[in-house]
């Protein structure tokens, strides 16, 4: 039986002169890819039944149609009117195209009527009529890629037609991740987006469930649960082949030891990659999914804000002491600007803030242990476990980026971007006195209710803003190093965002597709004033 596609062709890592091309195959084979004048070749390697490559192609310099081919035969472009894929090196971050939060329904008027369109699939068509010199350089996929603990009527069936035990309604091994990855990247618009922007992506809660590592007390409950274990080692396994490795350039899955073993035989290596997903679940500070790369005279760094936490009461960190050491060396200056991808929010609204952190005080026992017990119920049912909720981990990086902002670790960028979706609303934050922007985007595909954007207007702008700072100084919390505000939105559309940086200058912009016409419109604009230009020094941070 000859070799097909299951999913891809997915352009992944991009440099000035090298793509990398990720492919899902239905049998063991030899992958090939040819863009113009250079050609890469890979055997695939075999976990649990399923088949993946990575081929690096390298020497280009220009943007280039490329071809598929497995053992010999051609697969991709099809002949269905697709436009060709392009392998598009990436010297500039001219333009990045960013958001997060996509459920893969199906696109009948039953659904786009409970979910909204599907803005990348809209925006994708859009580039299809664009000139390409104008597309954007990159995607960067912010979180929750999949939804694991909501699976779609057909992602239900899949589950059911092969088994007959529990869990009947969960994604529960491989298999099923495999399927799900499949339902949401096989999409036509989709696959054809992927097939030619690189992207680069981050997992958050629903890659694997929702409020994954909210605290040690869900962690305790969820390892009650019989089927749990298997899940979360079926989740980070599948997020290491779909998502992680497509992260990393050439050089640092060449250094990957786990990558050398699932490609040092022609067997399954399902073993190899159980094994590797169990011990990053249990040690979590042993694997690193945090990824940084220079573009030109941009850094970008994608943080992982789920698996690298600290979960004990009274020491919770959003990053562990080695986690932390190594964002610690990508969070500088000598670049025009720094972006961070952090799948939640840093800056959230100030009201809600100070909720978070004042209810982790309490989870700690600032008001004693019956408190304790009630604060840490509050955590989990209204999902307060973004970076306030990790007080510590917020004020680190918060001086951090000041200190960044203010040249005290090389000359200062002309802006410091945080990047992140989650909350399923969109809004812009500036820091007081610093070129500190929080920009959020979200969701690409999963709007809130009608009931429930009022619920966050009323909770995160409202009474949270009201309550928020009475409540931190009841709990004697401390400032945060600096203050900031929220100066554009929010917006509960379906979104992506886009953002072009030109020299020392930034600017964002929000994008939506309405039902009606499914044309991608603008929902709002932003310059993002530059911080001033100042030599590098060591002089201490002021307090904004």
């Amino acid at each position: 039986m000859s070799a097909e596609l299951v999913v891809g062709p997915m352009t992944r890592y991009a440099d000035a002169t090298r793509v990398s091309i990720w492919v899902e195959t239905s049998e063991p084979c030899t992958v090939t890819v040819e863009a113009g004048q250079v050609r890469g070749e890979e055997r695939t390697f075999t976990v649990h039944g399923h088949h993946y490559a990575i081929v690096d192609l390298d020497g280009l310099r220009r943007a280039v149609p490329y071809t598929v081919a497995l053992d010999g035969v051609r697969v991709w472009p099809r002949d269905d009117g697709t436009p060709p894929s392009l392998a598009r090196p990436v010297a500039e971050a001219r333009r990045l195209l960013f958001g997060s939060c996509r459920t893969s329904v199906p696109h009948d008027a039953r659904h786009v009527l409970s979910h909204g369109v599907d803005v990348l699939g809209a925006y994708g068509r859009r580039l299809r009529e664009t000139p390409e010199d104008e597309w954007p350089a990159m995607l960067l996929l912010l979180g929750d890629q999949v939804y694991a603990d909501e699976p779609s009527e057909a992602m239900l069936e899949f589950i059911r037609a092969r088994r007959d035990g529990e869990p009947r309604d969960e994604v529960a091994d491989f298999e099923d991740y495999a399927e799900l990855y499949r339902q949401a990247w096989t999409d036509p618009d989709m696959r054809w987006l992927l097939s030619t922007l690189p992207t680069a992506m981050i997992f958050d809660d629903h890659d694997v469930r929702d409020d994954w590592n909210t605290s040690a007390a869900w962690r305790a409950e969820m390892a009650k649960v019989e089927w749990w274990p298997r899940r979360i080692v079926a989740a980070l396994g599948a997020y290491y082949v779909y998502q992680h490795l497509g992260n990393l350039s050439p050089e640092e899955r060449a250094a990957d030891p786990v990558y050398a073993e699932l490609r040092s035989g022609d067997g399954d290596r399902g073993a190899v990659l159980d094994a590797y997903a169990a011990r990053a679940d249990a040690e979590p500070a042993a694997v690193r999914w945090s990824h940084a790369r220079d573009i030109g005279r941009v850094r970008l760094l994608v943080l992982d804000t789920r698996a690298a936490r600290v979960l004990d009461p009274g020491a919770r960190r959003m990053l562990d002491d080695e986690e932390w050491e190594w964002a610690t060396g990508q969070l500088t200056g000598d670049v025009d600007h720094l972006v961070v991808c952090s799948s939640i929010p840093v800056l959230l609204p100030s009201g809600i803030h100070h909720v978070e952190a004042w209810n982790e005080a309490l989870a700690d026992g600032a008001w004693g242990p019956r408190v304790a017990r009630w604060s840490e119920r509050l955590r989990q049912a209204i999902d307060l476990e973004h970076w306030a909720a990790f007080r510590r981990s917020f004020e680190a990086l918060t001086r951090r980026l000041a200190e960044v902002a203010d040249g005290a670790h090389g000359a200062p960028p002309a802006t410091i971007l945080l990047l992140s979706g989650d909350v399923h609303y969109s809004y812009l934050a500036k820091a007081r006195r610093r070129p500190i922007y929080q920009i959020v985007c979200s969701p690409i595909r999963n709007p809130l209710s009608r009931t429930l954007r009022l619920a966050n207007v009323v909770a995160s702008f409202g009474v949270a803003g009201l309550a928020g700072g009475l409540l931190a100084r009841l709990a004697r919390l401390p400032r945060p190093p600096y203050r900031w505000k929220i100066v554009k939105g929010p917006w509960f559309h379906n979104a992506v965002g886009t953002l072009d940086l030109a020299g020392r200058e930034a600017t964002v912009r929000w994008h939506t597709a309405g039902p009606a016409t499914d044309t991608v419109s603008e929902i709002a604009e932003a310059r993002l004033a530059p911080g001033r230009v100042r030599p590098a020094s060591r002089r201490a941070v002021p307090r904004g």
